[in-house]
């Protein structure tokens, strides 16, 4: 999204009769401080150091974070093909019903858990995310029967239900909104490291079957929970809160950083207050937003969660299909991180959503319409290709059209959390009677990614065509960027996207 292109100012239809009478350079309700009327200072090479800087102070922890977190509810897949219905006696669909309960509970943790993060401090609360899951996901390793899997499925899904609409959010208070789609496809890509990762892990581990008397499946629970708790022991002394305390930065680029943050934001209101989760809840265009990210979330846990299981039913054996999930993940890590540059650079994002989602559909056109292994195996390629740079692409799309930090952090809360019902959905896509072809999960999941397509598209020229309306009201009322001042933009800082100088991201 980009607020100040060249022509910025506009009439909102809210507003009483004219701009020029909501926004009289003579009528001053508050003033902007000297810090948020000085621009940036730095050139382009110093701004370029200092993006690096964040770059890696910040982002590779994060994804380190999303790695774990991903590996750690997904790994389930894995201990399937080591034993794990068989040991637990689960049969039918217990399975299935596994892997639903998990998604309720992760979406009911979202937006309190945003809001305690802005509450406290992301350092602090990211640690007790961490040590809660790591916990969770250790004495999961422990259960005896059916029943104890489920308690701890939903227990692993409350602790885990903040992470990503956390660092998603922390992610913008660092970085312009141009920057962040970017910095958040590196953030994502750690799930498809974590699919391609996983995959050799739990081979490996699968190997410790017998030791302590625990099963192999239990042993990758276990050793996986435990690195998540020993990397929040150190979580809390890497994360920094914000640029302001961040002891990377020097008082020059804390200064920078902050005032390149205001020039993009223009103003809108940062701070924390009850009104401004109310206009997130009121915003029809973040429910268009939770529509698109079901569409998308729905095949992402459904591949997540059942590749192994997909290429094993194509006729290779459990030790085959472990390693051969890994390749798909390889190329979809690239496309993420690829897709989320081209989009920072272009300055767009709904036309690089629509085009990988033709890529998805192509992807499971191909899983559901030959009984050849080889095409199957293809398709699965096209699938994760398509499915995984969507999600942090969508998110950013979301968050760079919703102005002020808590109504940002609570649409984005909405966004995720909404898009995560369709891991439930997920739970039942690819059922044990429907193997070895999966026809009807396969059509579902063409049926989401058609659904996000459509309503792409639609937010995309609606978003293009109420840019142009806000242009030409601007015209027509006679204004420019030189007439629209500080002050002004400053009187309507707690309007958010709804200010007359906002501008989408189309």
């Amino acid at each position: 999204m980009s607020f100040f292109k060249k022509d910025k100012p506009i009439h909102d239809e809210s507003a009483p009769d004219s701009i020029l009478e909501k926004n009289d350079i003579n009528h001053v309700e508050a003033s902007p401080s000297a810090v948020e009327t000085a621009g940036p200072t730095f050139d382009s090479e110093r701004t370029g150091k200092l993006l690096r800087k964040m770059d890696w102070n910040l982002v590779p922890f994060l994804a380190l974070l999303y790695l774990l977190s991903f590996l750690d509810r997904s790994n389930i897949g894995n201990a399937r093909l080591a034993g794990l219905e068989e040991d637990l006696g689960m049969h039918g669909l217990d399975y299935n019903v596994a892997l639903a309960v998990f998604f309720p509970w992760y979406v009911a943790a979202e937006i309190p858990s945003n809001i305690m993060m802005k509450r406290t401090s992301p350092s602090f609360w990211l640690c007790v995310m961490m040590v809660a899951w790591g916990t969770c996901m250790t004495l999961m390793g422990l259960v005896k029967n059916f029943t104890g899997l489920l308690i701890a499925r939903m227990a692993l899904g409350l602790a885990e239900g903040g992470l990503f609409p956390g660092v998603t959010w922390y992610i913008t208070l660092w970085y312009r909104r141009h920057e962040c789609g970017f910095r958040m496809a590196i953030f994502f890509s750690a799930a498809t490291l974590a699919g391609a990762f996983g995959g050799l892990l739990a081979r490996a581990i699968s190997e410790m079957d017998g030791v302590g008397g625990r099963p192999g499946w239990a042993w990758i629970f276990i050793l996986e929970g435990i690195a998540t708790i020993i990397v929040a022991g150190f979580a809390k002394w890497i994360i920094n809160d914000s640029p302001e305390s961040a002891k990377f930065l020097t008082s020059d680029e804390r200064i920078e950083v902050r005032a390149r943050l205001k020039q993009d934001r223009t103003s809108l209101a940062d701070e924390y207050a009850s009104k401004y989760l109310f206009d997130a809840l009121k915003d029809w265009k973040i429910y268009v937003h939770m529509l698109i990210t079901i569409g998308i979330y729905t095949p992402l846990y459904s591949i997540s969660l059942f590749l192994p299981t997909i290429v094993r039913n194509m006729g290779y054996t459990n030790e085959q299909s472990q390693l051969m999930s890994v390749p798909p993940y390889v190329v979809g890590c690239v496309a993420t991180i690829a897709g989320g540059w081209a989009a920072d650079r272009s300055q767009k994002r709904g036309v690089y959503m629509i085009g990988f989602c033709v890529v998805a559909i192509i992807g499971f056109v191909l899983l559901i319409s030959t009984h050849q292994p080889g095409v199957q195996y293809v398709g699965t390629f096209f699938v994760v290709s398509g499915i995984y740079p969507n999600v942090p692409m969508g998110v950013a799309w979301n968050g760079n059209n919703i102005g002020g930090a808590t109504k940002r952090a609570v649409g984005i809360a909405m966004h995720v959390g909404f898009g995560n019902l369709g891991g439930v959905i997920s739970g039942f896509a690819y059922r044990s009677t429907d193997a070895p072809r999966y026809f009807s999960g396969h059509g579902l999941l063409i049926a989401t990614v058609s659904m996000s397509l459509v309503l792409c598209i639609f937010m995309t020229n609606y978003l293009a065509r109420e840019n142009a309306r806000r242009d030409s009201e601007m015209h027509r009322i006679g204004l420019t960027p030189d007439t629209y001042t500080e002050q002004m933009r400053y009187n309507e800082r707690e309007k958010g996207d709804n200010a007359t100088f906002f501008r989408y991201t189309t």
